[in-house]
């Protein structure tokens, strides 16, 4: 895995996510060779809010750049929270999949397997995740930059982790600021993107992930480093990205690299697209994630063996 990120802009989304993805070509191409049940999940978390799921142009381009490198099947899937049949259909995805000869699938219909996450008191509970995801050899999230009410921004790693679990166990991990972020960590580890595609090109600010307002950036985000790729795409949005509990878990797991000194960036200068996305009006409470040491110190120690 490279700690290499693209961060490009395009005169349209499909050419800045094309060009975003020719920067990591040899990372992707190294990746991606063998394998043989790819998922390319965006974020459809609303099937009626443009803004607030990946634009089908983005999916296009991933799958017109991914096909040079890799000949067998590709999936979409998706877990919406809301319907994700009448997403495909309203944000042009099943017309993207006659066109591409791809399959759709909703993960919400899955088989699933049980992931034991945390509740407020910290006790392990189930969780039901999609088991197309979990048995993929090679995981795409495409997902936006956004804001979020519950964990400050939603990017290429919370995309994975959320759409991945059955829309009727999704509350599960919703057991707090504290509990949430321990929960997107703990899942992320068997359902990690290989690669990370954030689309930034009209990003969300406010209230997010959903009723947020449009952040015209005109930019795209791409690594093989999920971690390094949200840490960036935190980055830009003007948040620390140390302040993202989710995000801190993993950087200290040493699931990536979660250290803007130590990120190669590629493509454009990082302080020339960064600019301060006005954050969730619940932003202050959200800060409020850490827990006590001790505890930590236990929860991740029952979860190294999964590293």
């Amino acid at each position: 895995m490279s700690s290499r990120v693209a961060v490009v802009k395009g005169k349209t989304r499909y050419d800045a996510v094309k060009k975003a993805l020719e920067y990591i070509k040899d990372d992707v191409a190294k990746d991606v060779s063998g394998k043989n049940s790819l998922i390319i999940k965006p974020n459809l978390v609303s099937a009626h809010v443009q803004l607030a799921v990946t634009h089908v142009d983005t999916v296009r381009a991933i799958i017109d750049f991914i096909r040079q490198y890799y000949g067998e099947k590709i999936l979409v899937a998706e877990g919406s929270a809301s319907d994700t049949i009448t997403a495909y259909r309203n944000f042009g995805y099943t017309k993207l999949a006659k066109e591409q000869g791809i399959e759709l699938f909703d993960l919400n219909q899955d088989n699933y397997m049980e992931i034991m996450v945390y509740n407020d008191r910290y006790d392990q509970i189930p969780v039901k995740v999609a088991k197309k995801v979990l048995e993929s050899d090679y995981r795409i999230s495409a997902a936006v930059l956004k804001t979020h009410d519950t964990v400050i921004a939603t990017l290429s790693i919370k995309n994975m982790v959320v759409g991945s679990i059955i829309r009727y166990d999704k509350h599960r991990i919703h057991q707090g600021y504290k509990a949430i972020n321990l929960n997107i960590y703990k899942i992320a580890k068997h359902v990690w993107p290989n690669l990370a595609i954030i689309d930034g090109y009209t990003a969300m600010e406010g209230n997010g992930p959903v009723s947020g307002t449009p952040v015209e950036m005109g930019t795209v985000i791409a690594s093989t480093d999920p971690l390094a790729a949200d840490t960036v795409g935190a980055y830009i949005m003007g948040f620390d990205p140390d302040d993202i509990g989710y995000l801190h878990y993993i950087k200290r797991a040493g699931m990536g690299e979660g250290d803007m000194d130590k990120i190669e960036v590629v493509g454009e200068n990082v302080e020339n697209v960064r600019r301060k996305f006005r954050p969730h009006s619940t932003h202050t409470s959200q800060r409020m994630w850490r827990i006590g040491e001790e505890i930590l110190n236990k929860i991740l120690r029952e979860n190294e063996r999964i590293l």
